[in-house]
C-alpha cells in the first residue's frame, strides 16, 4: 500500500513559512498533499477560523488531551501549548496523502522519535534585519512581542543542521520551487515508486 510522506517545516516567525505552505496547497491537487491543523491555547487573530489555523481549545482542555496520549507531539511556545492530532496523521498517511506539520525544532524532536523516516524542512530568512521588517510589516504582534520573536529566532535557526532540507527564503517563487522540488525528490525514491508501481516493476523485470 503506498504510504504518503510526512514532512516538518520549522523557521522562526516571519521568515515565511506559513505563506509559501499556503501556495504549495494552492497549487497542488487537495488529494496529494494537506497540512496538519495542530490544537492550540493561544487566543484567535481576527482573521482566523477554528479547524481551519488551529484548533482553539482551553489549556484545561489540551493537558487532558496530553493526559490521553492524543498527541504526536506538543510544546509550549511564548506561554501557549501548540500539539498535533496522531490520529489524524496516521489516517492521512495511510491514504497515500502528503502531510506537512508546520512546528518548531522542539516538536520535530519529538516526532523523530516515533517517525524515524518523516522528512524536514528548515525556513530560513535571507537576514536579520529582513526577517524584522517582515514582523513589522505584517502589523499582527506589538513592539514587545517582535523583539521577543527577534531573540527567538536566532535561537530556532541555530538548530539548523538538525534538519533534511534548507530553504532560504529570498526569493519567494524560488523557495516555492525548492519546496516543490524536494517534494518531486522524495516521491521518486526507490522505496516510493516500488510501492507506486510494484506491477509494473514486476512486469518490467518479469523474463
Amino acid at each position: 500500500m503506498y504510504q504518503g510522506t510526512l514532512y516538518i517545516v520549522s523557521a522562526p516567525s516571519g521568515a515565511g513559512k506559513s505563506s509559501l505552505i499556503s501556495r504549495l496547497l494552492e497549487t497542488t491537487p487537495n488529494y496529494a498533499v494537506k497540512v496538519s491543523v495542530s490544537h492550540t491555547t493561544r487566543e484567535k487573530r481576527p482573521n482566523e477560523k477554528n479547524g481551519i489555523h488551529y484548533h482553539y481549545v482551553s489549556e484545561q482542555e489540551f493537558e487532558t488531551l496530553i493526559k490521553q496520549n492524543d498527541f504526536l507531539e506538543y510544546a509550549k511556545v511564548f506561554g501557549n501549548y501548540y500539539g498535533t492530532s496522531h490520529n489524524w496523521i496516521t489516517e492521512q498517511l495511510s491514504k497515500g496523502i502528503d502531510v506537512f506539520l508546520d512546528i518548531d525544532w522542539q516538536g520535530a524532536r519529538q516526532i523523530k522519535e516515533k517517525v524515524p523516516d518523516v522528512k524536514t524542512i528548515f525556513i530560513a530568512p535571507p537576514s536579520k534585519e529582513e526577517l524584522e521588517r517582515r514582523l513589522i510589516a505584517r502589523a499582527q504582534d506589538s513592539d514587545e512581542t517582535i523583539q521577543k520573536r527577534m531573540l527567538e529566532a536566532s535561537s530556532e535557526i541555530s538548530h539548523i543542521f538538525e534538519y533534511d532540507y534548507v530553504i532560504i527564503n529570498d526569493d519567494f517563487e524560488i523557495a516555492l520551487m525548492d519546496l516543490k522540488a524536494i517534494i518531486r525528490a522524495e516521491k521518486l525514491k526507490k522505496n516510493k515508486q516500488v510501492q507506486k508501481n510494484e506491477n509494473l516493476i514486476n512486469s518490467l523485470i518479469k523474463k
